[in-house]
């Protein structure tokens, strides 16, 4: 189990902290609005109303012992920024923060960052995906290149096994996982089939993954 502190409780935020504490993890939610501390406290380990730019304070809640920082400041980007710049300086190993644009990102990385998101604009582009492609499920971009996507296996693929198929050869792309109902076979070998209705997670370029579009 991992202690994980999440600076912020916006929307997205809250979300964050409400899901880690329900996966099991220890939860330390802050924020400075009061009355979003107490909408919180009952679904995260502890909510504390403290503001996440006072070093002192961030000290004296023990942030240091944290495995995890989430840093979900909304558009207060100077706040944002020395959120982030203190919890890595007091010693937290993984900083997650969340930007407001690319210049955001780049200052959040040089002052430490290990992963920067941008909630918005990737939800945005999981949308749009699965708007153009009605066989799309769900689409993460994982470098301006190269992405995983969810897709519901084409009709010609029913009862054909991973080799008959040579997705790899053809497409370009590889099978990370097959979703048969509530079962889910981890890297598939080449004589599992492949049934109508199955969701395959694919990763590849996104030239090549457009190719599986319909």
């Amino acid at each position: 189990m991992k202690q994980y502190v999440v600076i912020g409780c916006g929307r997205f935020g809250s979300s964050i902290a409400e899901n880690l504490y329900r996966l099991g993890h220890d939860v330390l939610a802050i924020d400075k609005n009061e009355e979003t501390v107490q909408n919180i406290s009952d679904k995260v380990t502890h909510a504390v109303q403290s503001d996440s730019t006072d070093e002192h304070a961030l000290r004296s809640l023990g942030i240091r012992n944290f495995d995890v920082a989430v840093v979900t400041i909304g558009s207060d980007i100077q706040s944002s920024i020395m959120a982030t710049l203190i919890v890595k300086d007091l010693g937290v190993k993984y900083v997650v923060a969340k930007a407001q644009n690319d210049m955001h990102a780049k200052v959040l990385y040089k002052i430490g960052a290990d992963r920067v998101v941008f909630p918005e604009r990737d939800m945005g582009v999981r949308v749009a995906h699965n708007l153009v492609a009605s066989n799309i499920l769900d689409y993460i971009e994982l470098a301006p290149d190269y992405s995983i996507m969810e897709i519901t296996a084409l009709d010609e693929w029913d009862g054909k096994t991973i080799l008959d198929l040579n997705i790899r050869s053809k497409y370009g792309v590889n099978i990370m996982a097959i979703k048969h109902g509530n079962h889910i076979n981890v890297s598939p070998l080449a004589d599992d089939l492949v049934a109508k209705g199955d969701i395959l997670v694919v990763i590849g370029h996104n030239k090549d993954l457009k190719r599986l579009q319909k």
